[in-house]
């Protein structure tokens, strides 16, 4: 039985009792951890493939240990320019032990969201403002003003011309 899971933002084939080096996780060593995104599962022959997951499938794993991989050297240079750099990096990593492979075991946490009803927007019906509240607007604000009143040719408009147009 083996199956491929997400994990960390990566997919790992994985079998029950195998120990994988998958991207630091947060929990401490000896915790359980279980990833439900099964994208694939195969048990005695029988492939089920999620779209993109399996519903109520589940892996769990022991944490065994955090640890930094491998150094990478990772060296850039330009040839005939005297450029070169070096600079080294060493990823954490943490080492997990499969426990087990569940097809249908899992709980998901049913995320109950009751339907509240919005609020709807009111807006105050905008009375004849007075030719000071229109010269505070902006172009686009008194473009849009003009839009909802219906003037036409207000797109080329300036702004002193929009003010006149729209307290009339």
């Amino acid at each position: 039985m083996y199956a491929i899971v997400e994990i960390a933002g990566q997919q790992f084939k994985v079998a029950k009792d195998q120990k994988v080096y998958v991207h630091r996780l947060q929990e401490e060593e000896g915790a359980k951890v279980s990833f439900d995104k099964v994208l694939l599962l195969e048990s005695e022959g029988t492939v089920t493939a999620g779209a993109p997951a399996i519903q109520r499938a589940e892996v769990t794993a022991k944490i065994l240990g955090h640890l930094k991989g491998d150094k990478v050297i990772v060296f850039k240079k330009k040839r005939r320019k005297g450029y070169r750099k070096k600079n080294g990096h060493r990823q954490a990593l943490t080492e997990i032990q499969i426990e087990t492979i569940a097809a249908s075991g899992a709980t998901k946490k049913a995320a109950t969201k009751t339907a509240a009803p919005k609020a709807e927007k009111v807006e105050a019906p905008k009375v004849e403002a007075a030719s000071e509240d229109l010269s505070s607007m902006t172009v686009a604000e008194l473009k849009a003003l003009a839009k909802e009143r219906g003037l036409e040719g207000y797109t080329s408009l300036k702004k002193a011309e929009l003010i006149e147009a729209l307290t009339k």
